[in-house]
């Protein structure tokens, strides 16, 4: 063994082949990095991420649908992107600011034969909702498909760290943002639709660093199952995905540069998940291979969670 790592959350030596040992021996496959700015870049990211399988077959599942995937930019919203594109859906994608991020994943996205309509705003401001359907409806003329992805989330130690600030910035990001977007598309779902929520394993097992993170999105499942409850006779279905730790720009944008190579490494499958790994749940839960599932959460974690 060599390389020991100070600060490094449990990760004590690196090896010649590249296993880090905790508790037990793991892949590192991510160096130390970090991002100063929120939900992150992945054209920034080392590695990047791996979004696209090239073994997926499509079906068609998806044909002739419209999606609209905030932060479809990157990360797991894009996976999301390319599966639909894949299965024969136009895309939506409301982004923040990651100007090149989202140029790459519409140009991606476009070359399986999709339509691409990038939207940059703030879904903090209601206003910006409104923007997002009347654009929609305009180039495309329905929505089938709502994907409520974006978010951010800001590691502290402490309770007593988190800033009044930064808790009204993630409350408004990750659930206000979805309420708004959520009833304005609403109006203009029809039968057989699909929105999917995107929440967290943390909501299940508790992060100690993502206090307010985890209070958003264990109000994603509330706000789900709610939801779904509501809209079943109107056969619009509602349901949740929960990712454990995948590679995305969230991770490198949060965390202390020291805690990325150890990413995953406390799930059963020793290692954080790629994007594309998954993409294909979203694209179950919007097609018509789920009519008879709402009101669900599907965990995604490597086994570190037995939901």
């Amino acid at each position: 063994m060599k390389n020991n790592l100070n600060n490094d959350y449990g990760l004590k030596y690196v090896d010649e082949c590249g296993m880090g040992w905790k508790c037990k021996d793991f892949q590192v496959k991510f160096p130390p990095q970090h991002q100063d700015c929120q939900p992150g870049m992945e054209y920034l990211m080392n590695p990047k991420p791996v979004f696209d399988n090239p073994e997926y077959r499509a079906s068609d599942k998806l044909k002739g649908k419209v999606a609209i995937i905030t932060g479809g930019d990157s990360g797991i919203g894009r996976a999301v992107a390319v599966a639909f594109a894949k299965e024969g859906a136009h895309i939506v994608i409301p982004y923040y600011d990651e100007d090149i991020d989202a140029e790459y994943t519409k140009n991606y996205v476009e070359n399986f034969g999709s339509c691409c309509l990038l939207i940059r705003g703030d879904l903090k401001d209601p206003m910006f909702s409104k923007t997002i359907v009347e654009k929609t409806l305009q180039m495309f003329g329905k929505i089938d498909i709502l994907i409520n992805n974006a978010g951010v989330q800001y590691q502290q130690h402490s309770l007593l760290d988190i800033s009044d600030n930064q808790f009204d910035q993630t409350m408004k990001t990750n659930v206000y943002g979805m309420f708004y977007l959520t009833r304005e598309v609403l109006p203009y779902l029809c039968s057989g639709a699909s929105i999917i929520n995107v929440t967290s394993i943390t909501a299940f097992i508790g992060e100690p660093e993502l206090i307010d993170y985890v209070t958003t999105k264990g109000a994603i499942v509330g706000f789900t199952r709610s939801l779904a409850t509501n809209l079943a006779d109107q056969n619009i279905r509602v349901n949740a995905v929960a990712p454990g730790v995948f590679w995305t720009p969230l991770q490198p944008a949060c965390w202390d540069a020291a805690y990325i190579p150890t990413l995953g490494s406390d799930s059963p499958m020793k290692r954080a998940g790629e994007t594309f790994e998954i993409a294909p749940i979203f694209v179950y839960l919007a097609s018509d291979d789920a009519s008879y599932t709402t009101g669900q959460v599907f965990h995604i974690n490597g086994g570190q969670y037995k939901g």
